[in-house]
């Protein structure tokens, strides 16, 4: 990023030193030549500054790929940001401009746009506290409670993109996720508890049912990736039912996206188990008795 921060920079230096040696030279003007080298020197220190603000930028890239879920483009804009405000300051007060005023008359302007602005500094201050706070984070998957969910692609100075399973990008701006009622299924870790309900018939042997059940769940969390193999799966009855006497079935995967091919797997197998141990996964049936009123 050095080299590209670099990018077209000689050129420029050579391009200004080459101007300002033939401002010297030439017979002009000692006050024009005076404004003209002063003018020079202010352009050139901007563009120091303006090397500075994409190194800077840099930096904050490399810094933030190490830090997991970090964003990366609010900081890198605010830091470039806040290097091009110091070195157009600087040069100002190198071309004799008072900026003491200016910085009073900036407060005044400053706040004349922050309320034209008002929804732009929300969704900017909004998309600091959702990076400080760390409830969402770059590389988690959420689920609004207007039903958006994916993972969290980045977060802009403007609002949050989220990437949908089928590769869609949903746009929310920051303070309206900062408000809004959402489920992180990376916090407080990745991993999740995968739930599978399943029905078997009354005439089941239940203790058979269980140790077939869990035999299953442990070659799937074995074998299948997604997975977690440390993890040892059982059941619990729930209730009974019209037709059946139903169970949850509890794994765990390794992140939110790999309880898909965990399920999928999971159903194929215990399935064919069954049919092979002779247990029955009942249809939903009714029973119906005519009262004879004679």
């Amino acid at each position: 990023f050095i080299l590209l921060s670099l990018q077209r920079t000689p050129t420029l230096v050579f391009l200004l030193i080459g101007i300002y040696g033939a401002i010297s030279m030439m017979p002009i003007d000692p006050k024009l030549s005076a404004i003209l080298q002063k003018i020079l020197i202010a352009v050139s220190l901007f563009t120091i500054f303006l090397v500075l603000a994409k190194l800077t930028a840099g930096f904050v890239r490399l810094s933030s790929q190490r830090i997991e879920g970090l964003s990366v483009s609010l900081l890198s804009n605010l830091a470039q940001i806040f290097v091009l405000t110091l070195g157009l300051l600087i040069t100002l007060q190198t071309l004799g401009i008072e900026i003491t005023a200016l910085i009073a008359t900036l407060g005044v302007g400053g706040l004349a746009v922050a309320l034209a602005f008002q929804d732009t500094f929300s969704n900017l201050l909004s998309g600091l506290f959702l990076i400080v706070s760390r409830q969402v984070k770059r590389g988690d998957y959420i689920k609004l409670a207007s039903g958006e969910e994916g993972y969290v692609h980045d977060i802009t100075w403007r609002n949050t993109t989220i990437r949908e399973i089928p590769n869609n990008i949903i746009i929310v701006p920051n303070n309206k996720l900062s408000t809004a009622i959402f489920k992180n299924y990376h916090l407080p870790f990745k991993e999740i508890i995968l739930q599978i309900p399943v029905g078997v018939s009354y005439d089941s042997n239940l203790e058979k049912v269980e140790k077939i059940t869990v035999e299953v769940a442990q070659i799937i969390m074995q074998t299948v990736a997604g997975g977690v193999p440390e993890f040892e799966p059982f059941i619990r009855y729930q209730s009974f039912e019209d037709f059946s006497i139903n169970l949850i079935v509890y794994l765990r995967v390794n992140e939110f996206f790999d309880q898909r091919l965990v399920r999928h797997e999971f159903i194929k197998q215990l399935h064919n188990r069954y049919r092979e141990e002779k247990i029955d996964i009942p249809f939903p049936t009714r029973t119906v008795h005519f009262k004879n009123k004679e």
